[in-house]
């Protein structure tokens, strides 16, 4: 099956502008947060001075490790923790994009804030929507979010989907993530921590259940190729996702 739509395959970044709050901005995920977040533009000297002030604040109140955590959040959408995080992570990447390297934004934001603290939060920032979201959403969690930007293409939505699917600690997206950059496979690193990627519990009508079980007794398959089969078939007849 394709990886995306018109067959090419789903970008790994971002694509909207640095400091847009696209995610932070939109209330059905950030609540009444939504109606004050904060767009960071890196070609404006007072919105960067914001920036820079907001990476300040943000590292100073910031509990940079959290890896003993669950890797999701059953909390309210507008979480407080998590729209500050993104927001953080926001600052942190028009910051690096306005002053055009880590370590210029790093001295930009002064004392106490480090290169590794700039970097790992701005490539968090420019993580795809489609996983942004479910940090917003709190299903993942900020701290898990950032291991999840360590790993490039799509080993990060591997990563990002096991997270959703299974009981994950931030510790385990942790390991997971430095397994998959040491060069395992990633479906090999997720099996370690009792991942079964591609694995997804589905509920299905129960007349459709029905049918799904008999097309697949007649044809001799699993019923998992049958909805394999249907969907990509369902999806290749859709117009291609913006690249987002």
């Amino acid at each position: 099956m394709s990886n995306e739509r018109g067959g090419t395959e789903p970008p790994a970044d971002r694509r909207s502008p640095v400091g847009t709050p696209v995610i932070r901005g939109d209330p059905s995920l950030t609540g009444e947060y939504a109606q004050r977040a904060t767009q960071f533009d890196p070609e404006d000297p007072e919105s960067l001075a914001l920036a820079a002030d907001t990476v300040r604040r943000f590292a100073g109140g910031s509990e940079d490790s959290g890896d003993s955590e669950s890797s999701g959040d059953s909390g309210d959408s507008g979480n407080t923790d998590t729209v500050y995080m993104l927001e953080g992570a926001a600052a942190c990447a028009a910051l690096v994009r306005g002053e055009g390297s880590y370590k210029a934004a790093a001295e930009r934001a002064g004392d106490g804030v480090t290169v590794s603290f700039i970097r790992k939060w701005a490539r968090v920032h420019d993580l795809p929507r489609s996983i942004r979201r479910h940090v917003a959403m709190g299903a993942i969690a900020p701290t898990a979010a950032k291991h999840i930007a360590r790993v490039a293409g799509e080993g990060r939505f591997s990563l990002a989907w096991a997270v959703l699917d299974n009981d994950l600690t931030v510790r385990e997206v942790r390991a997971a993530a430095s397994a998959i950059n040491d060069g395992t496979p990633v479906e090999r690193a997720l099996r370690a921590h009792g991942v079964v990627p591609g694995e997804l519990p589905v509920s299905l009508p129960p007349g459709v259940y029905r049918e799904l079980r008999r097309r697949a007794s007649l044809d001799g398959v699993e019923p998992g190729e049958v909805i394999a089969e249907a969907l990509e078939a369902h999806l290749d007849g859709k117009p291609p996702l913006p690249q987002q």
